[in-house]
């Protein structure tokens, strides 16, 4: 009676030990279609993209980046909108950029360009993070940026969202200098 027993528990821990290996894989793959479904989002969101030409795969958090990009900014874009992402690891850009003409048009002012892109990447990121943090009324704010300072005007519910929303610009990278115009609708 001894070794029935002891075969039934035997028998019980290997089926639940199989039995929580599968639901781990089940929740890591339904973990990495959330995150690629976040990722092709943010990428359709965002109008400086064709996200028609990225692909992304994602394993264990990690998101894979390919295709191709018209710039080396649009390709650092493309990265910067998704490592800003909840659950992702790390981002493998293997984006190919098909003008290697940096995203710099022929104006005898590249300087300005460059920083005018700089401005609309800083603004993309800032825009998307607002949007797809569940704190925050992304919708209802503006964001603004000229030479890296951005300017944040909108409706927000509280103090609390309108310090959220300065946090998250001021975190963002290249920003030098963040504008509060926001305004508390109710307290």
């Amino acid at each position: 009676m001894k070794t029935f027993t002891k075969t039934i528990v035997a028998a019980a821990v290997l089926g639940s030990t199989a039995f929580t290996a599968q639901a781990n894989d089940w929740q890591n793959e339904s973990k990495d279609a959330w995150i690629d479904g976040k990722a092709e989002t943010v990428l359709l969101l965002n109008g400086n993209l064709n996200n028609f030409d990225i692909n992304t795969d994602v394993k264990n958090g990690k998101v894979m980046l390919t295709g191709k990009v018209d710039s080396e900014v649009d390709k650092e874009l493309a990265e910067e909108l998704v490592v800003s992402l909840d659950g992702v690891n790390d981002v493998e850009n293997q984006l190919t950029v098909m003008n290697n003409e940096e995203g710099m048009s022929h104006n005898d002012d590249a300087g300005d360009t460059g920083s005018d892109l700089t401005d609309a990447k800083i603004s993309t990121v800032i825009t998307t993070r607002l949007l797809f943090d569940s704190e925050v009324a992304g919708t209802d704010i503006d964001v603004d940026t000229d030479q890296g300072v951005v300017t944040l005007k909108g409706n927000v519910d509280s103090e609390a969202e309108r310090d959220l929303a300065i946090k998250i610009a001021e975190n963002t990278e290249d920003v030098r200098e963040v504008n509060d115009e926001l305004r508390v609708m109710a307290e």
